[in-house]
Formats: C-alpha cells, sequence, structure tokens
C-alpha cells in the first residue's frame, strides 16, 4: 500500500452530539473528495465507524441524499463518514468504488481518533449506494484489508438485467426505466456486466466477507435483488441478516430524497436493526 497523507484538519471529529460537519478527504494520487461527517463518540467511548454511500441510480445524488440514511446510522451509535463519491457518466465503474475503497482505507487510518480504540469498521448504501458498498467489501475482502465488521445494504442497486419482479412492478415495465438507464451509464461498456465489482450480486465467489444486513421494502423496486443477494450470501457462508420491511413506503425514493424522515413509519425499526447488527459484529482482527 502506498503511504497515506495527513489528514485535512477538518476531518476532526464533530464538536457536539448530532452535529453534522463537512469535510476534505485526501487520497494518495486523486482529488480530495467531500464528506460529510455524523456523530461523535463520548470520552473513553469505542463506537462502530461507518464508511456509508448515498443513493443515486449512480448518476445523481449528494450528501444531502445520503443524509436520512446517515443520520440514523448515527442515531443507532455510529461515527459515519458519508461520502460524495464522484457520479457516472463522468466517473463511470470503476472510478466510483476506487475513491470508495481509498476512502475507506483513509478512514481505517483514522478509526481510533474518529471512534475510539478497537473501532469495528462497517459499509453501509442505499440504492446505487448499497451496490458500491457491496463492491468496496469485495474489495477490501480481495486486498486482505482493511477488516470489516459488516455491511449494511439498503434497497441494493445489484441486477443490471432489471429484470426482477419487483422492478418490473414499480417501474410498469417500462424498458428505459430511470434504474436500466443508470446502469447504462455507470458500466460504460458491455464488459463490465461480468465484472464482480461493477455487479455483486453476479459475484462467483462471496465467501470470507463481512456479515451482511440487508433491509428492503415490500414494495420496493430493489427487494427481489436484495433478498436474491442476502440468500447467494447465507448460501455462501456468511452470517446474513435480512428483513422486509412492510411499513416501508416508497422505498428505495424515501431513503435518500431530501426533507423526507427517510423511512416514514418504520424509522425506528431500521434504526433498532442497525443498533442490533452493530451489537452482534465481530471484534475487529
Amino acid at each position: 500500500m502506498s503511504s497515506r497523507p495527513t489528514p485535512h484538519p477538518a476531518a476532526a471529529p464533530v464538536a457536539a452530539p448530532g452535529a453534522e460537519t463537512d469535510i476534505r478527504i485526501e487520497l494518495p494520487d486523486r482529488e480530495p473528495v467531500a464528506a460529510r461527517l455524523y456523530g461523535q463518540r463520548a470520552r473513553g467511548a469505542t463506537v462502530p465507524l461507518v464508511l456509508h454511500f448515498h443513493g443515486g441510480t449512480f448518476v445523481c445524488g449528494d450528501l444531502d441524499n445520503g443524509r436520512n440514511v446517515a443520520r440514523l446510522l448515527a442515531g443507532a451509535g455510529a461515527v459515519v463518514v458519508s461520502l460524495d463519491y464522484p457520479l457516472a457518466p463522468k466517473a463511470p465503474f470503476p472510478e466510483p468504488i476506487e475513491v470508495g475503497y481509498a476512502a475507506l482505507e483513509w478512514l481505517y487510518k483514522q478509526r481510533v481518533k474518529m471512534a475510539g480504540k478497537g473501532a469495528r469498521m462497517f459499509l453501509a448504501g442505499e440504492e446505487a449506494g448499497g451496490n458500491l458498498a457491496a463492491a468496496v467489501a469485495l474489495m477490501a475482502r480481495d486486498r486482505a484489508h482493511p477488516p470489516l465488521a459488516g455491511q449494511i445494504l439498503l434497497s441494493p442497486m445489484l441486477d443490471p438485467c432489471a429484470g426482477t419482479a419487483s422492478l418490473r412492478k414499480a417501474s410498469g415495465d417500462t424498458p428505459n426505466c430511470r434504474w436500466a438507464s443508470g446502469w447504462q451509464e455507470y458500466l460504460a461498456c458491455p464488459m463490465n456486466t461480468t465484472h464482480p465489482y461493477a455487479v455483486p450480486g453476479a459475484s462467483l465467489r462471496l465467501a470470507q466477507l463481512a456479515p451482511t444486513l440487508v433491509l428492503v421494502g415490500q414494495d420496493d423496486a430493489m427487494r427481489d435483488e436484495g433478498m436474491n443477494f442476502a440468500r447467494r450470501l447465507s448460501e455462501a457462508g456468511i452470517p446474513v441478516t435480512r428483513h422486509v420491511l412492510p411499513g416501508a413506503d416508497n422505498w428505495p425514493d424515501a431513503l435518500y430524497e431530501p426533507g423526507s424522515s427517510g423511512c416514514a413509519a418504520c424509522e425506528a425499526t431500521v434504526q433498532q436493526h442497525f443498533r442490533e447488527f452493530f451489537s452482534a459484529a465481530p471484534p475487529p482482527h
């Protein structure tokens, strides 16, 4: 691994509980990337540390779109860094996940300062961000660093074929739905559809990944692909917790729309799932 630069001063932990601070992360051989820091550990405490990816079909979305889920993660006791990763078509695969992995390596070096000695690290993301979180988890496994305690996938966007029943129902069988269009911009060329980092849901090797939490809505366009991925992870021996939330209306849109509660009536349930997943995660190794 190449050496990492000294972190930007703005990346220090937030000054007050519940505060949200915009930071810039200096990455080796890349432009700095913007991020937003949520939550603060109490003095002497150790808390989960999460790298979060917002939704937006790979081509849109920003830190404001990610705040609903990031706030729920922070409310469950974590310190969260939500990443403003580059978007397609200007930055198609693999640029967003390479930036994501570099940010994860940076965060690992900051883990004691941000989350305490022995802090466990997690990845999280909704919709397209769920794809990126799953891809970065594969990269961390294959590169044998950094160690992850878990990945949290909410309505993950994992199937570029856009052929599941839940997606067809949500899109009205429209062939040029926004998810299909987003995939086309992100993958850029047909050859990328076979790469496991581009399409984690089709990866042939899922062993030795971190424990996984998958949450989808009952009428969620991403419901079927999320549940299919959870099943395949379980078959590969990965501890998986999966839930279809009947009260999760308008998912995945409600997860990242500014001004939304993020989860409507199921917000408390989602946050409780986060708490339980954090508590059950194995210690770092």
